[in-house]
Parts: C-alpha cells; structure tokens; sequence
C-alpha cells in the first residue's frame, strides 16, 4: 500500500519504473536520456553544451562509442585485456565460464565462491556454504541474468553487444575494501573507497585526492567516519590505473588490496549512471571541469 501511495504522490516514479523495467525500448536514446535525467536529477540534461560531470556522462553514452569499450566492461573478456596490460597475477582466480545455468558442475566448485554475470552492473551471488544453496531459486536468478538486456536500462552503449554468460570466480573474503580511481585523460584526479558494504551501518563512499588527502564532499552515499589507511600498493594501483585509462576522457578503475595483494575489480565508464547527487552540488562542475569530451 506504502508503494502504491508513493506511485499516487510522485506519478514521475511510474515512469522511472517502468523504464527500469525496460518498458520504453522503442525510445530513441537521446530522448530516453533526457527523460531519465530530468527524473532522476530533477534538472534538464543540456547535450548541446554539457558541464556537469554527470551531464558529460550522459554525452559519452551517445557519442564517445569504441568497439573496445564493449571489451573493456564485459566481466569475462576485460580478463584478457588485464593480462594484455599488466598480467594475470593480478586477476581475481576464475573458476568457470558458462552460456547456461545447467553446464554448472557445483560437485567440481569449492564451497565458497562468488556468481555474477558478465554484461551487467550490481548482479552477485556470493556463496558461503555449498550446503545452504537452493538450486531452485539460484537458477531462477540466472536465467533472469541471462535474459537482462542491461543497455536498456540507462543505454550505456558498451554493454548493448556484451555475449550474456555466468562467470563464477574465488570468494576472497568479506568487507573487502574497493579502491576506485577516477580517471581523467589517462589521469587520476581522485578516488574514493567503497568500505562497510555488508554492515549494518550500510555502505560508505569516501572520496580522496591523488594524494590520499580527503576530498569535502560525498556523492549519494555518506563518507565514513573511520580512518582508512592508504593501501600499501596504492602508488602501483595508481600507475595501473592511469595505464589502463589512456586516451580516454574518462573511466573508473577500480582494485583490491587482499593480503597485501593487488587484484583488478573492473573497469566503468558511467559510475551511478551519472545519476548520483553531489553535496555540496558544486562537486557536480568541479569533476566536470576536469572532463574534456572530444569533438
């Protein structure tokens, strides 16, 4: 009933859920982008000349389009890129690689893993004990995977040709700290660190210069209030990052430090979308600022 009175209160949420659904395919994606910003951000979204960081996002998914950005976001594929780059020792182990739910041979899986798909962003399964898996209901969610048109959904362009399959890699842990680095032109200009996933306190996004000094604002989720040590391989992570991110006008790095370990996460070129507030809002122009988009 709450849900059905936020829908009466706020009609614009009938349309945002029906787009997040994919009812609203057949809209060009210019226009859908312009819908869904003005939803999402309460502000028209100008492409003629965009300032914001995440008005520029919105212009990349139209117009900054490279074969190799399908490549690059595909969780399977970006696996050959990073050995390519910096070599494999830095992956994250790969257990399997499966078209269907049924070509899983659990028996053969250790009893700890993590599942996800490939072409989209946010779907996991982690799993912590064999024994307590309901095969029933975990296939379910993978064939709904499978069938996810993810570009649909915020027509970021690099995911629209990414080949749906399940990949199944070694659980590393729990609390693992995220270390995302914002890439500008193949620079680090600042990044900030996913901590208190899977607390009760919630996820915190704190944001740091390229110098490990915290940044005065935070975007859509709070800043923790705890001390985070720099991680001792940051100055090679920051390296690595500025490597893979050449030539690009921007994309998100992100690494592991497991056991004093580097390991490579993945690569995003529209962090939230580019749907994410920033408080203060000025922080929205001051990452902007740093973009150049290309002609």
């Amino acid at each position: 009933m709450k849900k059905i009175m936020q829908y009466i209160i706020h009609p614009s949420k009938i349309i945002l859920y029906g787009m997040n659904k994919g009812y609203f395919r057949w809209i060009p994606d210019k226009t859908y982008l312009k819908w869904k910003y003005m939803l999402n951000m309460k502000k028209k979204l100008d492409l003629e000349n965009p300032k914001s960081f995440n008005e520029k996002l919105q212009w990349l998914k139209l117009y900054d389009r490279k074969n190799e950005y399908t490549k690059m976001v595909d969780k399977y594929l970006v696996r050959d890129y990073v050995k390519e780059k910096i070599g494999e020792e830095y992956l994250i182990p790969l257990l399997g690689v499966y078209d269907r739910f049924e070509d899983i041979d659990f028996s053969s899986l250790p009893n700890q893993f993590v599942m996800k798909p490939n072409h989209t962003s946010g779907d996991i399964y982690i799993c912590k004990d064999k024994k307590e898996i309901d095969y029933k209901s975990l296939k379910k969610i993978t064939q709904k995977w499978l069938k996810r048109k993810y570009f649909y959904l915020h027509r970021e362009w690099p995911y629209k040709n990414v080949e749906p399959k399940i990949i199944i890699e070694k659980y590393m842990g729990d609390n693992i700290k995220d270390y995302k680095f914002m890439c500008f032109h193949g620079e680090v200009k600042c990044l900030f660190v996913c901590s208190e996933r899977n607390t009760s306190n919630g996820l915190h996004v704190t944001f740091y210069d390229a110098e490990w000094k915290k940044m005065p604002f935070e975007r859509h989720y709070p800043s923790s209030k705890e001390k985070i040590e720099k991680p001792k391989n940051y100055s090679k992570m920051l390296a690595f990052a500025e490597l893979f991110s050449k030539d690009i006008p921007f994309v998100r790095v992100d690494f592991y430090e497991i056991d004093n370990k580097i390991y490579f996460g993945e690569l995003t070129f529209y962090p939230g979308s580019g749907y994410e507030e920033f408080t203060p809002e000025k922080y929205d122009d001051v990452l902007g600022d740093w973009m150049k988009l290309p002609r």
